[in-house]
């Protein structure tokens, strides 16, 4: 029988340890990775964020930047998870296989999808999911997102199937869905948002939620969101540049 490999078994377990954090509702913070090159993505992570989220839907990256760029984050320490593309068998599974300790999905607007997401997510005979991945964890986190009054609507529902493990918030398309502002205080988003929040705290599942800055992931995380992203790598660039241009700048006229 061939030996196994130690390094291999090592961020297995550490994998293990940071799904089992989510689980159990510890706070964790992460951030949102854009731009898929494996420099950018270790240097958010090195900041000391819990995990990073590689964008496969509206981001840069493609699943052959997977295996780069889920080394890159293991290496500096966070925990890397894919927001795939769409509820899709095959992008739920190639994002597993190619190194993500846990799949955010989009577009879940019915616990039907929900069920079937999760069984993407396992292996048989809880779920469908095809064996075989190199770079795969035996039991990734598995969370839908909830972006529209229609996933509001069948939330109960959802947090009822087993194998969800949380609920990740999109305020921006929900706020669409809504006609309303993105902002947390806005009248209209607001009573939505505690909706969501009271619904997962009953089922004991974490909620995440997607924040841009760190006061915004603050309010959230005191009205009892867990897994909050508190920064992305283009907007935290774009705001970091403008700062220090600003400040280049002062006192020269027009």
């Amino acid at each position: 029988m061939a030996a196994k490999c130690p390094v291999c078994l090592a961020w297995r377990v550490t994998a293990t340890e940071f799904c089992n954090r989510v689980r159990r509702g510890d706070v964790v913070y992460g951030g949102w990775v854009s731009i898929p090159h494996p420099l950018s993505a270790r240097a958010l992570a090195a900041a000391g964020l819990d995990y990073l989220v590689i964008d496969l839907q509206h981001g840069g990256a493609v699943e052959s930047d997977l295996p780069v760029l889920t080394a890159a984050i293991r290496l500096a320490g966070a925990a890397p998870i894919g927001r795939i593309r769409f509820a899709h068998t095959a992008d739920i599974g190639r994002s597993l296989d190619l190194g993500c300790e846990g799949v955010i999905v989009p577009n879940v607007e019915s616990a039907e999808q929900a069920r079937a997401v999760v069984s993407a997510c396992r292996y048989p005979p809880e779920g469908h999911r095809s064996a075989g991945g190199v770079l795969a964890v035996e039991d990734p986190l598995c969370f839908v997102m909830v972006e529209s009054t229609t996933a509001v609507a069948e939330l109960p529902a959802t947090l009822a199937i087993p194998g969800i493990d949380g609920i990740y918030v999109g305020p921006r398309d929900l706020s669409l869905s809504l006609g309303c502002a993105l902002d947390p205080h806005d009248p209209v988003l607001r009573p939505e948002l505690e909706k969501i929040w009271a619904e997962c705290a009953a089922a004991g599942k974490p909620a995440g939620v997607h924040a841009m800055d760190g006061a915004t992931a603050r309010l959230y995380r005191e009205n009892g969101c867990r897994m909050v992203t508190v920064t992305a790598d283009i907007p935290t660039l774009n705001r970091g540049v403008a700062g220090e241009l600003a400040a280049a700048r002062a006192g020269v006229s027009a």
